[in-house]
């Protein structure tokens, strides 16, 4: 009982919902002065408008229209914020064992995504019986349920608290194996992978390029971009990562070696010339960005794996598939990925993003069988 109401009390002090009450009151009323400021130039405009519609008229109209969603944006990005906030400074024990069960039931009511979660796993494992292919569904759905809390707890972890919550596995080999040179770490919608740039909160010396895909929404765009960024973690979108890189290559990022950490198992834009790889019984295709850096670069390049240990703990694991120098055919790097996230996935079933989309596209030997099964109807 004294080490729970310890717990409670590191985390949650008296003066930490005082200051932030306080805040929102501020933040309120700071927006409705600025909306009604707005309101009052509207119809200002308006009667200018009616009365002499001219361009500079129009011009200001459509300048007041871009102000007034980018006010929207900060006040929702705000919003957001200060729920993180407040999110996180909630004890542990409320987030992982309160909020956690009822976010995963939420989803099994709302049966999120149920139908694609049940194709992708009935196709990816056949062999399974459905107790078996339940089992891992229901554990997928507690997976998504923990990321949740894990991503919004992003906001108040310190630097000392990440260096907590993920455990490097062998930290000495794999820091002596990266010292002193750039290199690209692979992985994959496996556990909260969000937590994977923590290695350069965990080693000061090199900076984590997180390169993501930015969200159709700006609020939650902005809002992801905030979580992720930490010390030594730099979130750049994923046009322009490679651009990044060669332009910081030769001196760094703050005189810091450069660590390239790319998602690699999102379902990439079909190619004329895409490879097809065969991941989970399936012809599939993957981003091979990373390969192309590494060949370009000659950039070492390790999968990097999370396993989980307890609610919001993760250890972090990384196996090299290329040393920057060896001679490779084309594709081979990916296919080395690819063969390692399948067994991963096959060890851990759990923990992978079932609810994604991922075999949208159809290979050209998929195509052709469902052309002869339509003619054969």
């Amino acid at each position: 009982m004294e080490d729970f109401f310890y717990l409670y009390m590191e985390e949650l002090t008296l003066t930490t919902p005082a200051l932030l009450f306080s805040a929102v009151s501020l933040i309120l009323l700071a927006y409705t002065n600025r909306f009604l400021s707005y309101a009052q130039l509207v119809r200002q405009l308006r009667d200018r408008y009616m009365e002499n519609p001219t361009d500079i008229t129009v011009a200001q109209i459509e300048n007041l229209r871009k102000r007034l969603n980018l006010t929207r944006t900060m006040q929702g990005l705000g919003s957001l914020w200060i729920f993180c906030k407040f999110f996180s400074i909630l004890p542990y024990w409320f987030r992982y064992y309160v909020v956690e069960p009822a976010v995963f039931g939420a989803l099994r009511l709302l049966r999120y995504r149920y139908r694609v979660v049940t194709e992708n796993l009935r196709n990816s494992f056949p062999e399974k019986s459905l107790e078996e292919l339940h089992a891992i569904r229901r554990g997928f759905y507690r997976t998504l349920a923990e990321i949740f809390v894990d991503t919004f707890s992003l906001a108040g972890l310190t630097d000392e608290k990440c260096r907590q919550v993920v455990v490097v596995k062998d930290l000495e080999k794999q820091m002596a194996a990266v010292e002193g040179r750039d290199w690209i770490a692979l992985t994959a919608h496996l556990g909260c992978w969000e937590y994977c740039s923590f290695w350069g909160i965990i080693v000061p010396s090199q900076v984590v390029v997180a390169v993501y895909h930015p969200l159709r929404s700006r609020v939650f765009d902005e809002l992801y971009k905030r979580l992720r960024s930490h010390a030594n973690i730099c979130p750049v979108p994923m046009a322009e990562s490679l651009r990044f890189y060669l332009r910081n290559r030769e001196k760094g990022i703050d005189g810091k070696n450069i660590v390239m950490g790319l998602i690699a198992d999102q379902n990439p834009p079909r190619r004329p010339d895409s490879h097809w790889f065969r991941f989970l019984n399936r012809d599939t295709i993957f981003f091979d960005g990373g390969e192309k850096l590494a060949l370009r670069c000659g950039l070492p390049v390790y999968c990097c794996w999370l396993r989980r240990v307890k609610p919001g703990y993760y250890e972090m694991d990384f196996d090299r598939i290329y040393d920057g120098e060896e001679e490779v055919a084309p594709h081979e790097i990916t296919e080395r990925y690819v063969r390692r996230l399948e067994q991963k996935i096959r060890e851990y079933p759990d923990l992978w993003m079932w609810s994604h989309k991922r075999w949208k596209h159809k290979s050209p030997a998929d195509l052709a069988r469902m052309e002869c099964e339509r003619k054969q109807k």
